[in-house]
């Protein structure tokens, strides 16, 4: 039986359903293809229509996921949604009360016309089945750790009406223990408290980076004031962060430095959180004698959090699945369906015991030889490729010589992490590399810390890794300690307190991967390397051969690397856009306006921006908007240029600007 999950919400792709609806609103959009419980395919939608975050309905994502299993959308037998659906009914209906001109619809209406008018995947009512949120996320985790029997702990920012959710995993079901409301909600505490830093969701994992810089003891008295730890597993919580407010807290704005105010306020919501979480996970632990743990939700993601889960000692395994986010619920929703489908109906097919996920490379592939190197020398007038012999070796040589390259293999990871497929990858010895990596590529915060992968043979020799626990290290969900003695040696990828975010890889679940980093291994003597996502700050992880491309040549990567194929840049090319043509995407917006100088002069400004929540926005000449006012997707810069009398060196750098901030794209034009 075939079965499509989704998550997301019920926007089009070129505007949003409401005005304001923010990231908080069906955030993650994704789209996943289970056959017999087996995952064939998933990819988030923000890998295709590259806005982080995307609330997009899924549209693109369910065509990938088809063209990648190879199935029609007649074969496809029921489709999940991974909310109840009177929860998304109410939803829809809060957000027709505040925009009354919006027609009246009911989500499944939505769905089925989103599924037939623009897939061709005709769905009876009755195989469009809803879950709820938490057992969407449960099913997901349980049924891929490979255990029999496990807790299974849900938490995150809401679900329906609950903020965390314990259950008992048992042969494919699962038994709801115990639930905690929403004022309880540990995700709502820290972000809510991580605005105070300059952040929103999705900026969780930087606080996390951020708060060994600082003091625990400033500010425990303040946010132990904050909550109350009762028996049984039970809290009470205000997640308002007004306390630090009336205490002299100065908030962060973004893009401000960090002072040690913000540090220490950094570290404190940290210890809060692990406080808060190991008291309702412990007992529960206790409480049911279970000794395996499935640990899923957004809360998950907080590596740091798992990696004193870790040490605990308290399990004898833990799974943390690599989508614990919101976009893993279309797997647990599609897992869902397929049960409440049950095996006596048609086409339901065999149970789906699954063995313990280790890859989570289930999204697209790049394409056939013969279909990267079209693409590659489409792009001639910026780049030269080569495909070496041992296309591994030569890049371990560059790696081992201080390159820095983009690397990108096989199927994309399902995922907010670059596991190996779309990943940059540098030497990890050097400490200069972090801040050198932030320079070229990330534009990030300085003080945040690169992952370290290392052979499974390795492994321990480099970290401290225990060895009473089982866990899933392949998807860098563990924070552990760097061996003292190993330290130096990995100055670009040890933290501050001597911490980094593990991934481990093996030979069985990515050859190629582990031969470079073993290859790299061999030649400096250090079977470790930098692994960090293939982006840079203003766009996802690249998916395709184009994106891989866009991001080599509008940062510092020194190489590419797709699939058998090594690409270097044309000296002295870099501005050479003429013949390139731009294409908007479906959520760019040109426009003018008037505002009023403190001289009181009217000014008209020019500026292009990105309507999605928090959409970046900026301001251009009157020259680069007249150019892009032509934009139609069929003629070059060049020829749009010809309007403003060509393209000038300002013009040429302004435009490449634009391009690396992602407000356009650029493609060459067919011969």
């Amino acid at each position: 039986m075939l079965v499509l999950g989704l998550t997301g919400h019920f926007s089009p792709e070129d505007v949003e359903l409401a005005p304001d609806l923010g990231y908080g609103y069906a955030h993650d959009a994704a789209a996943c293809l289970i056959r017999d419980g087996e995952l064939i395919a998933a990819v988030e939608e923000e890998r295709l229509n590259r806005v982080k975050k995307t609330t997009k309905f899924p549209l693109n994502a369910v065509r990938a996921c088809l063209a990648t299993a190879g199935v029609a959308p007649s074969q496809v037998d029921a489709v999940g949604h991974y909310v109840a659906e009177d929860f998304a009914d109410l939803a829809l209906g809060n957000v027709y009360v505040l925009n009354p001109r919006l027609p009246l619809r009911r989500s499944r209406e939505i769905i089925t016309g989103y599924l037939s008018g623009d897939l061709g995947i005709e769905v009876p009512s009755d195989r469009l089945l809803y879950s709820e949120h938490h057992v969407c996320h449960a099913m997901s985790s349980f049924i891929r750790s490979g255990m029999k029997e496990a807790l299974v702990v849900v938490m995150d920012f809401r679900g329906e009406a609950h903020s965390t959710t314990i259950f008992r995993g048992r042969d494919e079901r699962l038994e709801r223990l115990a639930t905690y409301n929403l004022d309880q909600s540990l995700g709502k505490f820290y972000e809510n408290n991580i605005k105070l830093l300059g952040y929103r969701l999705g900026d969780e994992y930087k606080v996390m980076g951020l708060a060994p810089y600082g003091n625990p003891a400033t500010y425990r008295g303040l946010f132990s004031s904050m909550y109350t730890l009762r028996d049984g597993g039970d809290f009470e919580l205000r997640t308002d962060p007004g306390v630090f407010l009336l205490n002299g807290f100065v908030p962060r704005r973004e893009g401000q430095e960090f002072t040690r105010q913000h540090r220490d306020f950094a570290t404190g919501l940290q210890r809060a959180l692990e406080e808060l979480a190991t008291h309702v996970i412990f007992h529960w632990a206790e409480h049911t004698g279970l000794a395996g743990l499935c640990f899923v939700g957004g809360v998950a993601h907080n590596s740091s959090l798992n990696g004193l889960l870790l040490r605990s000692g308290r399990f004898k395994e833990i799974f943390v699945h690599p989508v614990s986010h919101d976009a893993g619920a279309a797997e647990g929703a599609a897992l869902s369906a397929a049960q409440q489908l049950g095996p006596s109906r048609p086409g339901a097919g065999r149970r789906f015991a699954q063995p313990r996920l280790r890859s989570a490379a289930v999204g697209p592939g790049l394409g056939t030889a013969r279909e990267i190197e079209e693409q590659l020398a489409a792009w001639g007038e910026l780049i030269t490729y080569s495909r070496p012999a041992d296309i591994v070796a030569e890049s371990a040589r560059l790696l081992a010589g201080g390159s820095v390259l983009g690397w990108a293999q096989g199927r994309s990871e399902y995922g907010p992490r670059a596991l190996g497929n779309r990943s940059i990858l540098a030497d990890p010895r050097p400490a200069g590399n972090k801040q050198r990596i932030n320079s070229m590529v990330k534009k990030r915060e300085a003080y945040r810390p690169f992952a370290p992968v290392v052979t499974r043979e390795a492994a321990a020799e480099y970290f401290d890794i225990p060895a009473e626990t089982k866990a899933d290290y392949e998807f860098m969900s563990f924070v552990v300690d760097v061996r003292e003695s190993r330290r130096a040696e990995l100055g670009a990828v040890t933290h501050i307190d001597g911490s980094a975010r593990l991934q481990i890889t093996d030979p069985d679940s990515n050859p190629r991967y582990h031969s470079l980093v073993r290859a790299f291994g061999e030649l400096t003597g250090t079977p470790v390397l930098l692994n960090t996502s293939f982006n840079n700050n203003a766009e996802p992880i690249v998916q395709d051969v184009g994106d891989a491309l866009t991001c080599f040549l509008t940062t510092g990567l020194d190489f590419l690397v797709v699939e058998d194929f090594l690409v270097r840049r044309r000296p002295g090319r870099a501005l050479a856009l003429d013949n390139l043509i731009p294409e908007f995407r479906p959520v760019a917006r040109l426009v003018k306006r008037v505002r009023t100088t403190p001289a009181r002069k009217r000014d008209v400004v020019h500026e292009i921006y990105l309507d999605v929540p928090y959409g970046a926005r900026t301001e251009m000449s009157v020259d680069a908007f007249t150019v892009l006012e032509g934009v139609d997707g069929v003629r070059s810069l060049a020829s749009l240029a010809a309007a403003v009398g060509g393209l000038d060196e300002g013009i040429r750098r302004e435009l490449y600007r634009l391009w690396q901030g992602r407000f356009f794209l650029l493609r060459p034009g067919r011969p």
